[in-house]
């Protein structure tokens, strides 16, 4: 088997675990807090857990990697799986929120598995396989997204959501332990700059197609990130009772991922056909309509089926983001330019669940979702007008930007 495609498989392999155990626990942290006795302002409090690990997540990506590009990938991702497997095995053990905050925080400060599982993948890759790597790397995120909730689910249902926190611990451990031995780095150059992080960032603010990425990142991450924290408690007002919460919003949860795994392996094989932005434009476009759909019924069948309907065109925005970081930046360059796409997602996933928080703790939930939409409705706008800045030459603006410094 040819190394890009064993490093895809084990990643893979990875990725999903590490998907799942998030998938395990960080969707019922609204419930969870219920358990903690946290019966007033609980909206609120869920969106501030939210937003710590990508509060401090946005401050750390950078340095991460500038160790990425220095030392490699892979010890990148083997630090992160550990972390993870120590963060989510102490939660087990949380007897108030604020401890629960504080292991939040420093799952920010030093995770970032999966970014570091796409960058290996995008270096390591051969160009015109890029987009299907990516987009099956997509499908292992999606997979775990699937499973997670309902493993979560049925955890919690039968022993609560402190063995779920365990379980989740357990398989990022397994996680790290197949990248350990069977993940191999070939294509790493060491970065020899002596750089900084501020250098690092004037190199991307001058890179014009790496910045509209950059943006895009924010808004779309913002914008489907306003709605996980109440998403629980607004399944738990649509579909019936208490004792059934967290099966139930482990199915819901779900149904995107099952729509990512259906559909993502082809708009990656399109992607290499007719270019990413063409991608990421009906993707976002299909989101966000998608999400205000799914205000229309009130029901719990009519919403699952919308949110499904959703996942079918928003599996496509982040994979061509990801594909749109390749394209736009130089290989030595690569491991900082996704670390700062990954800054870009954590600002985004910090400023939407604490607008989601907000809207949620003070307006109907419907109004979190109108949000959304819109948020989504304009990133697609941005995606389509300035779309002519991904041109067949951006490779050569690229070269320029980053080596000519």
């Amino acid at each position: 088997m040819e190394i890009w495609k064993r490093n895809l498989l084990v990643l893979w392999i990875g990725v999903f675990f590490t998907s799942a155990s998030f998938n395990m626990v960080i969707p019922f942290l609204p419930i969870f807090l219920l358990e903690l006795n946290v019966h007033e302002n609980t909206e609120i409090w869920s969106g501030i857990l939210f937003s710590a690990a990508f509060f401090a997540g946005a401050f750390a990506s950078p340095f991460w990697g500038r160790l990425a590009d220095k030392y490699g990938r892979k010890p990148m991702i083997i630090r992160a799986g550990f972390v993870l497997f120590v963060v989510y095995t102490l939660a087990a053990f949380v007897t108030n929120p604020y401890q629960l905050l504080v292991l939040r925080i420093l799952q920010g400060l030093l995770s970032g598995f999966i970014p570091g599982a796409i960058a290996l993948i995008g270096t390591n890759t051969p160009s015109d396989k890029t987009g299907y790597a990516l987009s099956m790397i997509s499908t292992a995120s999606a997979s775990g997204g699937i499973m997670g909730p309902l493993i979560g689910g049925v955890i919690s249902q039968l022993v609560g959501n402190r063995l779920s926190f365990a379980s989740a611990g357990l398989l990022v451990f397994i996680a790290t332990f197949l990248i350990i031995f069977w993940v191999k780095e070939d294509n790493f150059s060491p970065s020899k700059e002596k750089g900084s992080v501020r250098n690092d960032l004037r190199i991307a603010f001058a890179n014009r197609p790496l910045m509209l990425v950059l943006l895009l990142t924010v808004v779309t991450s913002c914008s489907i990130m306003t709605i996980e924290p109440i998403l629980p408690l607004y399944i738990l007002e649509v579909g019936g009772s208490m004792d059934k919460a967290s099966l139930l919003a482990g199915i819901i949860f779900s149904l995107p991922g099952i729509a990512s795994v259906i559909m993502a392996p082809y708009w990656g094989k399109w992607a290499d056909k007719v270019g990413f932005n063409r991608v990421l434009f009906i993707g976002l476009l299909g989101g966000g309509l998608g999400t205000f759909a799914q205000i229309i019924f009130s029901n719990i069948w009519g919403f699952s089926i919308t949110r499904f309907i959703f996942g079918l065109f928003f599996c496509a925005v982040f994979p061509a983001l990801n594909g749109l970081v390749v394209k736009s930046t130089a290989e030595d360059f690569r491991g900082r330019a996704f670390s700062l796409n990954q800054t870009a997602t954590q600002l985004g996933g910090m400023f939407g669940p604490m607008l989601g928080g907000l809207l949620g703790g003070v307006f109907p939930a419907q109004s979190v979702f109108i949000v959304t939409g819109i948020l989504l409705i304009v990133a697609t706008g941005i995606a389509y007008k300035k779309g002519d800045v991904f041109s067949t030459t951006i490779k050569q603006k690229v070269k320029v930007v980053t080596h000519g410094k």
